[in-house]
Parts: structure tokens; C-alpha cells; sequence
């Protein structure tokens, strides 16, 4: 997907203080005109994020701007007219309405609401709009929530698990939506999704975040090259001292007959491997979820002790 450079939305310094929870301090950048995509565990903090960006939650240290305005100065209504937000669960006190209820009073709010293409949206997820949401299924509220954050054309789509009860086929309609909104090149999606399928197909960046922190933002296709797994014949003391300086090195540790090393320079790597002359017993590349393991991994044991850095 062509971005139009800028950025859609910046956090700097921002900082929550929860009884059970801190967020932050998260720096972020998310680019405008693409799809950056939010990938931690439960509880790292992504929903809340997204709630900072809308002025839902107060950050008690830090500035958030969204599409060029600062969030938080009591002026944020006409900028969230530009924003389209599909949350993790959805709102329990509308189930008593109808589907259609609920469209006429989002359309007065969203001056650039377009029936037909609510319409169309309802037709293309096969949604009946006349019943109230709270006798929906699961999926088909999805959908119909999803018409709905489509329907006034947002220049900012913030969306928190998507396909959270959708089946294979509404799935697919999904990602198919979400290509043709991207098409015009200046719009942007900021996406928290579990689904590494759904990130691989739509992401042009990755955020991983956890613990209330982010521990970095990669280019999918860089990211996805570049972590890889070797493995070594042998015990880990044979190993330790001599994969130490290995470009990349984000793991180390016995896999039970060999040691089983993980960088995230592949090409770095090899190179360095040939040079030593090393024969690894065998690598291989990386799913996202494999790598946020591996940073998962490494958050506990700074955490637990006090070391510094995250290898990226």
C-alpha cells in the first residue's frame, strides 16, 4: 500500500498510572497512509491505547495527536468525526435498540455518512439491521459494528480485534473491505489483532507491545526476513561463549541435543556463521507469534533482572 507520508497519529511520553497497571511511557508514531498493526498478550495495554487516541482516558503524564490535532484539549469532536472506532467488545447498553436505530442516530453525528454504502456493507456481510443487537450472534453484531465504522468514510480507522467472532468467509470479507478502503492511498488503519494471518495480509508495520510497553515497530517485510531460528548439534556450554557475539542474537538456550539460537539479522547472521565456518544442524524463519514469544520472554527477565535493552 502507497502512503502519503506524515504521520496519522504521535504519542510522546505518554503515561497511565492504573492500581493494577501502568502504561508507558510509550513513544509512538504510527505512519499515515498504511496499516500498522498492534500484536501483544492480554493485558499489554493495546485496548487502553486505543482509548487515550480517543480521549476516553485521560494519560496522567504525555501528548497524543491524532491526525495533525492534540488530543485532550476539549476540542476533540470535529477531529473525531474523522475517526472510525471498532472496540474489543461492544457497547452492552445498545442492545435494546434495533441495528437500524443505531445507524439513524450515528448518521447525524458523521457528516459524511453514506447509506448507500452502509447499504452495501449490510448486503455484503448479509446483516438484517432490523433486529435489536442484543438478539444478534456474536459474528453478526461484529459485522454489523463493522458497517457501521465503515459507513462515514474515516480517514483513521482504529480497530480492536476485528474478527473477533467472525467466521472464515466474513472474514475474508473483511480483509477484502479493508484493502479497497486502503486503495486511495491516504487513509490509515492502526489494527490490535491476535490473528497472525490478519496482520501478515493487511500490516505494512508491527508494534509489538507489552507489559504497558512498546518494545519496538518494525516494517512487516524486514521483520518477517530478518528473525530467524539456527540450530547447533550439542550442549549449551559447548555453544555459549562461542554464539555470544552473533549479529542479532535475541536467545539462546538448550532445546534438548542442540542449542537453538534466534537473531533477528538473518543475513548479518549467516554471514557471520560462514566466516567462522559454524555448521548449524538446520534454521528456520519465524512467525510473528514465535518472535513475540521471544520478546515476551525477554520483558520478564528485565523485569525480573534489571537488565537493560531489548535486542531488536
Amino acid at each position: 500500500m502507497n502512503g502519503q507520508g506524515g504521520t496519522a497519529v504521535r504519542m510522546t511520553g505518554v503515561r497511565l498510572r492504573q492500581p493494577h497497571f501502568q502504561l508507558g511511557p510509550i513513544h509512538l508514531e504510527v505512519p499515515a497512509g498504511f496499516v500498522t498493526a498492534i500484536v501483544g498478550p492480554n493485558g499489554s495495554g493495546k485496548s487502553t491505547t486505543f482509548r487515550l487516541m480517543l480521549d476516553l482516558t485521560k494519560p496522567d503524564e504525555g501528548g497524543i495527536e491524532v491526525l495533525g490535532r492534540t488530543i485532550g484539549n476539549g476540542k476533540s469532536i470535529e477531529l473525531l468525526k474523522r475517526v472510525g472506532y471498532l472496540p474489543e467488545e461492544p457497547y452492552r447498553h445498545d442492545n435494546v435498540i434495533r441495528g437500524m436505530d443505531k445507524a439513524e442516530f450515528y448518521k447525524h453525528w458523521y457528516p459524511d455518512w453514506d447509506v448507500n454504502h452502509y447499504r452495501e456493507l449490510l448486503r455484503l456481510f448479509e446483516v438484517d439491521h432490523s433486529i435489536r443487537l442484543g438478539k444478534m450472534s456474536k459474528g453478526m453484531r461484529r459485522k454489523f459494528d463493522l458497517a457501521l465504522t465503515l459507513s462515514h468514510h474515516p480517514d483513521l480507522l482504529l480497530l480492536d480485534e476485528p474478527s473477533s467472532g467472525l467466521d472464515p468467509l466474513a472474514w475474508r470479507t473483511m480483509i477484502e473491505l479493508l484493502h479497497r478502503y486502503m486503495e486511495s492511498g491516504d487513509r490509515t488503519i492502526l489494527i490490535a489483532s491476535h490473528v497472525v494471518e490478519e496482520v501478515k495480509r493487511l500490516a505494512d508495520f508491527i508494534v509489538f507491545m507489552v507489559n504497558g510497553k512498546v518494545l519496538g515497530m518494525y516494517e512487516k517485510d524486514e521483520l518477517l526476513t530478518g528473525w530467524h531460528q539456527f540450530y547447533f548439534p550439542g550442549g549449551y556450554e559447548k555453544w555459549r561463549a562461542v554464539l555470544s557475539e552473533m549479529p542479532g542474537l535475541a536467545g539462546l538456550e538448550d532445546a534438548g541435543g542442540v542449542v537453538r539460537a534466534v537473531t533477528s539479522s538473518a543475513r548479518e547472521a549467516d554471514a557471520w556463521i560462514a566466516a567462522r565456518e559454524l555448521v548449524p544442524a538446520g534454521r528456520k524463519s519465524m512467525e510473528l507469534d514465535d518472535i513475540l514469544a521471544v520478546l515476551v520472554e525477554r520483558e520478564k527477565r528485565q523485569r525480573q533482572y534489571g537488565m537493560k535493552g531489548v535486542v531488536q
